[in-house]
């Protein structure tokens, strides 16, 4: 049987990958997540995803592994996980009844060979109330988030409408990745 690796320590991917029935292990990377301000959206959260899937690859060289990244950009600036209440309340307001772009890049690596390719899913929100927000942001889920929200929990409430995959905003775009995980060669268990 083949290994397939999950080079992430997200909740959110995690699920993702468990809800496909498939059996993976998780390694999370560590690696450095900083990245060249003058890189576009795409060409950082592909960097990112391919040094997690790189660092995991290099100890399971036998092993189909998945690194991922997402990032918000609001007209081409990033918007990180935020550091704290006042940054993760900026970051809301600013997002407030506008559109944004959503990344993930994905790089998976196996003996086969490897692929590298990203997703981008456009997201409008609502126009957030300030009591809104400091709900939102004193539930505390928006820390651990790309742009401080997510739109899977409780973050829903926030987003107007998409376009796109959803689960691209979520952080993995499965059914793409299932693909190009074929194509490299995974034997998917019947």
């Amino acid at each position: 049987m083949q290994n397939l690796i999950l080079a992430s320590s997200s909740p959110r991917r995690k699920e993702l990958l468990e809800n496909l029935r498939l059996s993976f292990a998780i390694s999370s990377s560590n690696v450095d997540e900083s990245f060249h301000t003058e890189l576009a959206p795409e060409e950082v959260v592909m960097e990112l995803a391919e040094r997690k899937a790189q660092a995991v690859f290099k100890q399971n060289s036998d092993a189909f592994v998945i690194g991922a990244d997402t990032i918000v950009a609001l007209q081409s600036r990033i918007l990180g996980k935020p550091a704290d209440e006042a940054e993760a309340v900026q970051m809301l307001k600013v997002l407030s009844g506008n559109k944004h772009e959503v990344y993930t890049g994905v790089c998976i690596i196996s003996p086969m060979g490897s692929v590298k390719f990203y997703e981008k899913t456009e997201v409008w929100f609502w126009e957030l109330t300030d009591d809104e927000i400091r709900f939102y942001v004193k539930s505390g889920e928006p820390f651990d988030k790309a742009g401080a929200y997510g739109i899977q929990e409780l973050g829903s409430m926030l987003v107007k409408k998409i376009n796109g995959d959803y689960f691209t905003v979520v952080g993995l775009p499965v059914a793409r990745t299932l693909r190009e995980l074929r194509r490299l060669g995974y034997q998917f268990p019947i």
